[in-house]
């Protein structure tokens, strides 16, 4: 028997190179190609206070591709505040919907997205306020076929609005009157601050600062002037020459922030 045990094993090696000749592996049923556009909603909130609308000028949204930088969308948020009950008053549960409420701002775009691709999405604003433009970014990826939709893609800008209503730069002061010192401030969202309000200034602290060839002169409070969003308070002794006056609004606790700027110059009267 022993002789035989090569030629059964010769035998069987035979076998199984000419089974795998033959064998046809199954193939794979493709599915059709996504090509539809994927659709995307971002949604952009003043951190602490509500959707950035129409009201504040709107928020530019950028949607880019990190590979490249080639831009997928861009465009404005527009629409409302949002419903104030319900961004800011009850309780949140998970799930809960908050901002996807009718007339609610928001940004939707249709991407033609290919395959999984990692998005760079920015947002700068509000619009209303150029010169004092803040951002917010977000890196993810987003999948062809997958809509992101509702609530949305959420951002938060930081920050108030705050803008210097007295002095003004056309009207020169008179030396040795007090100067008047007026300035509004509000959340990004244009969401009105007064003391005890749902946005408390008492939260709030407001300082106007004097600079005189870039050197800190002085500084004061502003105080509620009485009507919502209003601050004021007065610079006294301010000898004649040309000035900045900086107004800041910080809530360091909510890591809100703002401020304004205006020039003004004191002018010496005029001898009789």
């Amino acid at each position: 028997m022993i002789p035989y045990r090569p030629l059964f094993r010769k035998a069987l090696q035979i076998l199984v190179f000419s089974a795998f000749l033959v064998y046809t592996p199954p193939t794979l049923a493709l599915a059709e190609i996504q090509t539809d556009p994927t659709r995307v909603t971002v949604r952009v909130v003043s951190h602490d206070a509500k959707l950035i609308g129409d009201g504040v000028g709107g928020v530019r949204v950028v949607i880019s591709r990190v590979s490249d930088g080639h831009v997928l969308a861009d465009g404005l948020q527009k629409g409302s505040t949002g419903d104030t009950e319900a961004i800011m008053a009850r309780p949140r549960e998970r799930g809960q919907t908050m901002y996807d409420t009718p007339g609610a701002a928001a940004f939707r775009a249709e991407l033609a997205l290919e395959q999984p691709t990692l998005v760079d999405i920015t947002a700068y604003g509000p619009l209303g306020d150029p010169g004092h433009l803040v951002q917010a970014s977000r890196r993810m990826l987003l999948v062809p076929g997958f809509h992101v939709e509702g609530e949305g893609i959420i951002l938060e800008l930081n920050g108030f609005t705050v803008r210097v209503l007295s002095p003004r730069a056309e009207q020169g002061q008179a030396e040795g009157a007090d100067i008047a010192v007026k300035a509004s401030v509000t959340m990004l969202c244009g969401c009105p601050t007064e003391p005890s309000g749902m946005w408390d200034s008492n939260r709030l602290t407001i300082r106007a600062r004097l600079y005189g060839n870039d050197v800190l002169l002085g500084e004061t409070i502003l105080d509620f002037a009485g009507e919502r969003n209003m601050y004021s308070g007065s610079l006294r002794g301010v000898p004649s020459g040309r000035y900045r006056l900086e107004v800041i609004a910080a809530d360091a606790a909510r890591g809100n922030f703002g401020r304004d700027d205006v020039r003004f110059s004191v002018e010496q009267e005029s001898a009789n």
